[in-house]
C-alpha cells in the first residue's frame, strides 16, 4: 500500500512548476501501477497550450472555474468543480483559468515525475 500526503510532496522533485501551473505528483511510474496521479494547480487568469502526444490524460476539476478548448475544432467546454475531461485522442488543447483551478490528473502511460512541457506543450515519454 502507498500512502502520501500533499505535505510529503511539496518542495520535492515530485513537485514540478511551470509558468502557469504546478503539479504535485502522487503516483508515478516507479509505483508500477500503470498510471500516474497528479494534483495540479492552474493559475488564475492564464492560458496554457498543451498537447500530450505521448500520453492519455483524464482531468477532474475540484476547485475553480475555466474552460478547455480543443484546438483542431475550436469547441469549448466550461470547467467547474465536478467536471471531467478526457484527452482520449491526444487532443491539442488550450486550458484557460478564470480563477485558480485545482485539478486531479491521471496519465497513461505513467509519468516518471520530472516531466515538463516542451515548446509544443508536450511531455516527453520518459521511462526513468
Amino acid at each position: 500500500m502507498i500512502v502520501k500526503s500533499l505535505e510529503d510532496i511539496q518542495g520535492t522533485e515530485d513537485h514540478q512548476k511551470g509558468e502557469t501551473w504546478e503539479s504535485r505528483r502522487f503516483v508515478l511510474n516507479k509505483d508500477n501501477v500503470g498510471f500516474s496521479l497528479n494534483d495540479t494547480i492552474i493559475k488564475a487568469g492564464t492560458e496554457s497550450y498543451f498537447w500530450y502526444k505521448n500520453h492519455i490524460e483524464a482531468v477532474y476539476c475540484i476547485e475553480g472555474e475555466g474552460e478547455v478548448e480543443k484546438k483542431d475544432t475550436g469547441e469549448v467546454w466550461q470547467l467547474k468543480p465536478g467536471t471531467m475531461y478526457l484527452l482520449n485522442d491526444n487532443d491539442k488543447h488550450y486550458l484557460r483559468a478564470k480563477t485558480q483551478m485545482r485539478m486531479v490528473c491521471v496519465f497513461n502511460p505513467a509519468l516518471v515525475g520530472t516531466e515538463t512541457h516542451d515548446e509544443d506543450g508536450v511531455y516527453p515519454l520518459l521511462t526513468e
